[in-house]
């Protein structure tokens, strides 16, 4: 079983209020299993479906990004914010890197924005200022891994489950979701999170697929 290192829930104290009464997280990026066109990204539950913004449907924007100064661009933030949150930064960038491609332009058809695909009303719940800045954006997405990895003990398949799907869908199932998107998700990165691991070199580490 892969399992990510927990010191004490970094993430649990300036987010409370997302833990009810019975200290059930109810904080999710949840997305369903029907895959979509942006990258592999899927549609979000209706319970999250929110992809109007200021009254306008969001228009989905692909990664386009093909320049390889993108890998390195973000450095400094996803070490600070892998830091704050004691998230490992392998798994951040590989988070990324199946996210967004690392193109904070990005934009699923559901509405997920920025490197880490954060929903509106997701970002909001992690008092994410603005979620087109790929610093905050980075900062969301690790506070949310955060509290998905204290959720599951800090098992890596499971906290990367319920990023893609849902905690609740991780929990129902009592393990990683049937869905088949889910499970490449999980697939994609955790390998990429082997490779970043294995290697310091980020560009190649992030070049190619799986």
């Amino acid at each position: 079983m892969l399992a990510i290192a927990l010191t004490g829930g970094v993430a649990s104290a300036d987010i409370s209020q997302f833990t009810d009464a019975h200290g059930v997280i109810h904080i999710t990026n949840a997305r369903t299993a029907s895959p979509a066109s942006n990258g592999g990204k899927t549609a979000t539950t209706a319970a999250n479906a929110t992809p109007a913004v200021n009254g306008k449907a969001a228009l989905a924007v692909a990664p386009q990004d093909k320049n390889v100064l993108r890998f390195t661009r973000y450095d400094e933030w996803i070490r600070q914010a892998s830091a704050l949150y004691q998230i490992p930064e392998p798994l951040v960038r590989a988070v990324i890197k199946v996210e967004s491609d690392y193109d904070a332009r990005a934009i699923s058809v559901s509405g997920a924005r920025g490197l880490m695909q954060l929903m509106p009303n997701t970002a909001d719940r992690l008092q994410v200022r603005d979620i087109h800045d790929p610093r905050e954006n980075i900062f969301g997405g690790v506070r949310l891994l955060r509290i998905l990895a204290n959720a599951f003990n800090g098992d890596l398949e499971l906290t990367v489950a319920a990023y893609n799907a849902g905690e609740e869908a991780v929990l129902r199932h009592r393990g990683i979701p049937p869905y088949a998107q889910t499970r490449q998700y999980v697939a994609k990165v955790t390998g990429y999170y082997r490779r970043y691991r294995a290697t310091h070199d980020v560009v190649e580490a992030s070049l190619g697929e799986l």
